[in-house]
């Protein structure tokens, strides 16, 4: 019965902190919004530039550049992007989606702390000490994911779908985005990402507990590049830009992996060794 009322508590703390920064971001879902069409803008800005100057491509760092705000909007660039409101309550609604992703994200190290103060009195000191940093690097890469989306690949996936346009005699296909299908594109693909770059922290726990190790890994790789591509191909795009855009960056976390488990592994070695001398 403690633990059910610890529990409950914790859960209280967790509902409050969730609703408070939803109604936070809410009042400023206009201006996430806005924040979030952003390399929509940079892509549809540098499209543009390519048109009116016969290109067939957009200069990568450049797009970037603009996306980030490190450059400013080529001269003569058309960036006024209107995206589509189909439905009365459909920005309503849209609105309230941004707010509820914003809200996970704001409240994120409130319930992080919950939960790490529910489980830890069940911790060891030396586990306390082991599981705390993944707290704070679970964020960390959380973040990163979700900046290579929004500065890398959303600029090439939109750029990508506005050159499949086309403009002939008494033809036209326009891309009319959705602003609810646009969002929706832009929030999955962050916590794909996000979730995604969770690898070496999932591993490196599994590796703490005994259930993987290093050599393991190794022999695994060629079948974990396989089910990386799989992901890449399920949770992206149907374009080969943003499955490469995530399936190179987890190869690498992959790698990175077998290495904070071979560490892991060398620790437990060398503490294993201390106690074989000490008896």
């Amino acid at each position: 019965m403690d633990h059910l009322i610890e529990l409950r508590s914790r859960l209280v703390w967790c509902v409050v902190a969730f609703v408070l920064a939803f109604f936070v971001c809410f009042y400023f879902a206009a201006d996430i919004q806005i924040w979030l069409i952003k390399p929509f803008q940079a892509a549809y800005a540098m499209h543009s530039i390519a048109q009116a100057s016969g290109a067939h491509g957009a200069n990568p760092l450049e797009l970037i550049a603009v996306t980030a705000g490190l450059h400013p909007l080529p001269q003569g660039a058309t960036a006024n992007v209107a995206l589509q409101a189909t439905a009365p309550l459909e920005q309503l609604f849209t609105k309230m989606k941004v707010a509820g992703f914003g809200a996970i994200a704001l409240a994120f190290p409130i319930l992080a702390y919950q939960m790490y103060r529910f489980v830890a009195p069940g911790l060891y000191r030396n586990e306390k000490g082991a599981f705390l940093p993944f707290l704070f690097v679970a964020p960390v890469l959380f973040l990163v994911g979700a900046a290579l989306v929004y500065f890398v690949m959303l600029p090439f996936v939109m750029w990508f779908s506005l050159s499949q346009q086309i403009a002939a005699e008494g033809i036209t296909v326009e891309l009319n985005t959705k602003i609810s299908e646009y969002l929706s594109l832009v929030t999955s693909l962050m916590l794909a990402f996000g979730l995604c770059f969770q690898l070496p922290v999932v591993t490196t726990l599994l590796g703490m507990a005994g259930i993987i190790s290093s050599k393991m890994m190794s022999e695994f790789r060629r079948y974990a590049i396989v089910a990386v591509v799989v992901v890449a191909a399920v949770v992206t795009p149907p374009d080969p830009i943003s499955q490469i855009m995530l399936a190179v960056p987890l190869v690498l976390l992959y790698e990175i992996s077998i290495w904070c488990v071979r560490i892991i592994e060398l620790r437990r070695k060398k503490a294993d060794d201390a106690e074989g001398l000490t008896a």
